[in-house]
This record gives structure tokens, sequence and C-alpha cells, in this order.
């Protein structure tokens, strides 16, 4: 079918063709029209019906095919619009199977990256408020693919920060590595852009490995799917004590990493609601 005209046999027919949006009876054979929202999206063909109730069977089997063609569209349009407000992680496993939706969690031991802008909140005071648009659109533009290409989850944009998970909902063996890899190509992509448009702030990232309460959190009205625990709560620290340009891990991160990681230790550093100083490290690259 091409510009709303579909082929039967050697014959070509449009919405206009089909009388009253009914079949078109012709010697021995009746073609019925397929509608997706007004607009002619295919034809059956069936033989001329001997009885009455066989030509009632037809028109009936005609309305639930252009049912069904309306049912598919609506599915790849919801699809979309899944895949646009949400991971698509989470997307996939809530169009599988709804019940996952349902309010609860589980415990599962993931990767946490938190990012934001250093100087955000200086450059959103000298700038018009679609300059300040702008500039998340061109940071985030860049980061999500890098994020989803990983295997992480973005679960959350707050104004320039996001919070991405690797190992959930979707399990990884090496979550650590991608979550660390995933950071130091943000950084990359992030130097770029201010390459070309200096001024604009820096990213700056903190990654920590370990337990945390995984799921729908919210209400029957109204959920997300998130993550809580001092897992992530230890990497929204370290990324508030990183320089801007730089990716700051916990001790777990980099154990489970391995060698292979690049640092630069910072020591045990005193973080906010921790009793207990925490190990972190400024990671430079990936062996």
């Amino acid at each position: 079918m091409d510009d709303g005209r579909v082929g039967v046999g050697s014959a070509r027919y449009g919405l206009d063709d089909f009388p009253d949006a009914g079949p078109i009876r012709l010697a021995n054979r009746v073609i019925h029209p397929l509608t997706v929202k007004g607009r002619l999206a295919g034809a059956l063909e069936v033989p001329v019906g001997r009885t009455p109730h066989d030509e009632a069977l037809a028109a009936t089997l005609a309305g639930q095919l252009s049912i069904s063609l309306e049912n598919a569209r609506l599915y790849r349009e919801l699809e979309t619009l899944f895949r646009q407000y949400m991971s698509p992680d989470v997307a996939q496993s809530l169009l599988a199977d709804p019940r996952t939706a349902a309010l609860g969690g589980e415990l599962v031991e993931l990767t946490a990256l938190f990012a934001d802008l250093k100087g955000f909140t200086s450059f959103s005071e000298r700038v018009a408020p679609g300059e300040i648009v702008e500039m998340l659109n061109r940071y985030h533009s860049a980061a999500v693919p890098i994020i989803l290409g990983n295997g992480g989850t973005i679960v959350q944009f707050v104004g320039d920060a996001l919070l991405a998970l690797f190992n959930a909902p979707a399990r990884q063996e090496d979550h650590a590595t991608a979550a660390a890899r995933a950071a130091l190509a943000m950084q990359e992509a992030a130097e770029e852009i201010v390459a070309a448009m200096p001024g604009y702030p820096r990213f700056r990232i903190g990654i920590n490995t370990g337990q945390a309460l995984v799921g729908n959190i919210g209400s029957p009205e109204l959920r997300g799917f998130n993550a809580m625990g001092d897992c992530v709560n230890v990497a929204a620290r370290l990324e508030g004590v990183a320089e801007p340009g730089t990716v700051v891990i916990g001790q777990a991160t980099l154990d489970l990493i391995g060698p292979g990681a690049r640092v630069r230790p910072l020591g045990g550093l005193s973080l906010k609601g921790k009793q207990h100083p925490v190990h972190a490290y400024v990671l430079s690259g990936l062996s």
C-alpha cells in the first residue's frame, strides 16, 4: 500500500472507492475495506457468500481485522512513548508483563552512577531559560546513548542531574566496569561539548556499588522505578566531591573492576550521613 491505496489482484483501490466505507461487490467476490482511524490500511477479499449469514460473517471478520490493525498501531505508539519517557529496560519489562508495575522491590547488588553539572546554578543565572534548556538537552543527548549503550538504566532526571543503575532491572555480570566505561565516555563527550561551547558547566560523576532496594516506588495512582539504599546515597556523595570533568568511584566498585582500573586514591573521605570514612578514587581510565 502507498499513497493511501491498496492493491487487490491487478486492481488498486482508495477509500473513496468503497461506498460509505462499505464493501465493493463484484461478480464473484466482495472486497471489504480495512480502516484505521478513518484511513484505508488494507482490504479483505472474499468470495461472494452463498447466504446472508456468509456475508455477515465476512463483514464481521473485516471489522475484527480493522480493530486488530488499530490495536497494533496503538501498541506501537504506546511502546514509542514508553521508550521516550522511561529507560528501555523498564519499558520492555512493563510491555512484556504489566504485573512488573506492582509496587514493591527486591534487594539487588548494583552499581549506581550519579552525574550533574558543576556550575549549573551560576550558569543558569547568566543566561536565558531557552539557553538552559538547550544546554541540558545537548548534554543529555550525549549522555543517554552512552549509558544505554553500556547496559545502564536511567531512572531519574532532576534538573541538571541524572541517576543511572547498572545491573537493574536487566542483569549484567560486569556492571561495575560497564558503569565506569559509561562515565569515562560521558566525560569525553562533555569535553567535546565544552570545546564547542566555552562557558558551559562540566559533568562530575560519582559511582558506587552495593546492595539496594530496587523496584516500583510510589502510590497506586502514580509510581516510578527507582533504587534506594546506602549504595545509592554514597554514589550521590561521591559525585558531590568530584571535581568537574572527573569520575570518582567507591572501593566496592574498584574491587569489582579489578586491576584494569587506573585510579588516584583520595583516601578516606568523611561523607555526610556516614559514620566511617569512605575510601574513594579518581578514575582516569580502563585498560
